[in-house]
């Protein structure tokens, strides 16, 4: 049996989030056709991939997820990724390019900056889902 977006394969630049039902997806072309800020792109029962842009010299923030592994990985630009224990102290440093990805543990202080020119376009699986089904947030503000 072959699961396809209900508008054909290929189909994958949606503001709406595509789960909890089977959904295929070229994750990398919706990240990068992706404008908003974070996008929940497909929210499950266990799992939620977002998607996000990240305006040159833009950020994240520090952030921690208490009972939530993540995994983020660029799908087009260059990351600076700082983790640490505690939100003043982010000690691990590396820098991330396209294709590249970093495994962020429950309980760890993050933040991901954009260290290019270009908008920054990531994809995030969250472990259990972290934000509301269907959750758009255009610019940061939004959060």
């Amino acid at each position: 049996m072959e699961f396809k977006h209900p508008m054909g394969r290929g189909c994958d630049v949606c503001e709406t989030d595509n789960g909890p039902r089977p959904f295929v997806a070229n994750i990398m072309r919706a990240a990068r056709h992706n404008q908003n800020f974070r996008t929940a792109f497909w929210t499950g029962h266990h799992l939620q991939l977002t998607l996000m842009s990240i305006i040159p010299c833009g950020e994240i923030g520090a952030e921690i997820h208490p009972d939530t592994d993540q995994f983020i990985r660029v799908e087009e630009g260059e990351a600076l990724v700082r983790m640490g224990d505690c939100r003043e102290k982010l000690d691990f440093q590396c820098r991330l390019s396209a294709g590249e990805a970093i495994f962020v543990p429950s309980g760890t202080w993050h933040n991901v900056l954009n260290a290019g020119k270009c908008p920054l376009k990531l994809s995030s699986v969250y472990a259990p889902p972290h934000h509301p089904a269907g959750s758009i947030h255009r610019t940061k503000a939004d959060e």
